[in-house]
Order: structure tokens, then sequence, then C-alpha cells
């Protein structure tokens, strides 16, 4: 640049020179079975709990096999390096899954080898990769030794995120990988992108949506645990529980994408700000409980007098956001919290379509006033 380029080139400039600072790179091809050997010996970590979270079929695990046995071009895998120097996939999960599973090396949670992918039939390979197995199953339905060796030794193209990037840096790189393709729910992506930036500030919310008075005042239960709403629903606890309302304001269309902001927020918190809000999450759940179970988080029919329907947003935001709220300040008795929930319910304004039509946003902008006023003295 010279003395006459304009102010804005400069500062644009500058901006990007900043930036590209904030993300160390590298790349280099690996072979399958150099990766293969990483698996095993514990120096590269695919996540067991999100090998189910983009729920691939076996068609399209299939498909993955046939393109390496053919010799097609696989995107790259992008890993984050830690503090010890092994690597974290940050986008590649099921394509190294799919590969590990294959050969037989695919672990679970607990560490148990997951039963090796028998392929069905593909693209170009239909009959003849159907029930194809990589090592013999004891049906003889397997690959050659020779084409097992070809399939060790394909490359893949490897880039690598250097431990002295930032952590929003991998954070965001992440979140935009990923938002190319297609993850089942936002909640499963954040749970990515808190586990790429921060494996304990993932492994919390985990915990805490795991939390037994919590799974049993939201009552979550199949699609909603699969597609991981408990753990949506436990950050927006984190998230919204003091934030100001004036706050809200910051969000703008999309109320997962601030979600998203947020948990980049929490994945930098410190270990004593994680316990004092565990803490909280435990105390407030603990005592919904013990007001009402799944009812006080449901809608309050006052003609029917009992709650309908199933887990509700809005009394989420009323009841459990404005007693976490207060919590430490005031103390409620069991009775007194349900009192609170009717008293909700009951009034004329609220009874009948609490929000209806309103944005998330719009209708927090409501609720959270309420529930705060509802829980600020006994």
């Amino acid at each position: 640049m010279t003395s006459d380029t304009p102010e804005r080139i400069k500062l644009l400039a500058s901006k990007i020179d900043e930036l590209r600072m904030t993300i160390a790179t590298d790349a280099f091809p690996m072979s399958i079975g150099e990766l293969s050997n990483l698996y095993r010996d514990g120096e590269l970590n695919v996540h067991p709990e999100f090998q189910r979270a983009f729920r691939w079929s076996v068609s399209q695990k299939s498909r993955l096999i046939e393109s390496i046995l053919l010799g097609i071009p696989l995107p790259s895998i992008f890993v984050a390096q830690d503090e010890d120097g092994k690597w974290d996939v940050v986008d590649g999960v099921q394509r190294l899954s799919t590969i590990l599973q294959f050969m037989g090396l695919l672990t679970d949670e607990d560490g148990e080898i997951l039963e090796p992918l028998r392929c069905t039939p593909a693209t170009y390979l239909r009959e003849e990769l159907d029930g194809v197995t990589f090592d013999d199953q004891g049906d003889g339905h397997c690959l050659t030794t020779a084409h097992k060796l070809d399939f060790k030794r394909s490359r893949l193209d490897i880039q690598i995120i250097k431990r002295q990037s930032s952590p929003r840096g991998k954070f965001d790189l992440f979140q935009r990988l990923n938002s190319y393709g297609s993850p089942a729910t936002a909640q499963e992506l954040r749970n990515a992108l808190l586990l790429a930036a921060n494996r304990d500030a993932y492994k919390w919310l985990e915990d805490l949506a795991n939390f037994p008075a919590f799974r049993s005042v939201t009552d979550f239960s199949g699609k909603n645990l699969e597609e991981k709403y408990h753990m949506d629903v436990a950050l927006r606890f984190a998230v919204f529980r003091i934030m100001p309302v004036e706050g809200l304001s910051e969000i703008k269309d999309n109320i997962h994408e601030f979600l998203s902001e947020r948990a980049v927020e929490i994945a930098e918190r410190d270990s004593a700000w994680f316990e004092a809000e565990a803490q909280v999450f435990r105390d407030t759940f603990t005592a919904l409980e013990a007001a009402g179970g799944p009812d006080i988080l449901r809608r309050y029919n006052s003609a029917r007098g009992r709650s309908d329907g199933g887990f509700s947003l809005t009394a989420f935001e009323v009841v459990a956001l404005g007693l976490g709220y207060n919590w430490g300040r005031v103390t409620f008795t069991p009775e007194q919290i349900w009192q609170r929930f009717i008293e909700f319910w009951s009034k004329p304004e609220y009874s009948k379509g609490f929000a209806t039509g309103l944005s998330a946003v719009n209708r927090m902008k409501r609720s959270l006033p309420i529930g705060r006023s509802l829980f600020e003295g006994e």
C-alpha cells in the first residue's frame, strides 16, 4: 500500500492480517493406515458422542467406502491440535468414523468396539459391494488382501489447526465448515462447536442436561432427546438466566445464531463460573421438581385445574428462568412455587394464547420480566 491508498482499504487490509493470525494451520496427506494407527494409539479423537448425532445411514457409509475403493477424491479432514499435540476432528467425524467402523476399529462412548460395517449396494458397485466387509466375518465376503492394502494406503488430505490458534477461531471455523452441510439440529452443531473449542464446557452442558431433576421436569423423550433438545434448553437457562432484558435486542432474526455466539463465550469461561452456574441450575430444577414435576413446565388450564400438553417454552422462560434469576436472594417452598405458577397462567392476558404469533425474541421480552417479577419476593 502507498500513501494514496484509501483509508477504508488500509483498515480492511489491517483487519485481514489481524484475523489471519488467529488461525494457524498446516496441511499434508496421510494414509488411512496412518490415521487408523493414530486412532488406536489414542492420538486421534473422532468423538463417539457425535457418531450418532449426524446419523449417516448405512447407504451413505457404503457410498463413502465405494469412493475410497474406486480412488474418488474426498474432501479435506479438519483436525484441531490440543495442548498435548493430539488431534480432535473438527470436520470429517462421519467420514473417519465410517472408515474406522469398516476396518473394525471404531469404539463407542464406553470404549466397546462397534460391529464392523457391512456395506450395501452403492452407486457403481451394486451387487458387488452388497454385504462386503473389510475383514472376513466368517462368510468370506470381504476385500481381498490386495484391496485391503490399497484401502489402507489411500490418502486423505488433512488440514491441521495448530494449538496456538485461538479457541474462538477454532470455534468459528467449525461453525463455518458445518454450516455448508446439513447437521440434524442447531443444538447438535452447537454441541460439536463446544466440543471443538472446550471439551470441559461441552461436558458441563451435557451434565446439566442429564441432571435427574431437569430431565424429570422437562420430560423429554424420543426425538427430542435424540436431537439434543434437552441440551438446547439447558443452554438457554445458562444464557438467559441473568441476562439483561435489553440484551435481547442483540438477537436479530435467528435465536439459534445468538445461542451459538453465546456458546462461544461460555466455552471461554473459567471453572469458578461453571461450578457456580451448575449449582444454581441443580438447585432451581430440584425445587421445580418438588413443586410440580413435569406439570410445572406445561401450560396450566385454569378451567380444568390442571396442566395440559407437553413442555412449554413460555413456562420455562417464566417459571424456570424467573426462579433461577432470583435464586439465592429469596427462598420458596414447593407450594409457593406452584402457587406462582398457577398465578401466572390464571391471569386473563396469559391464560389464552400467551405470546401467540410472537417471535421467540418478542416472547422473551415479555416472559423474562414477568418471571423475574413473579419470584422476586415471598
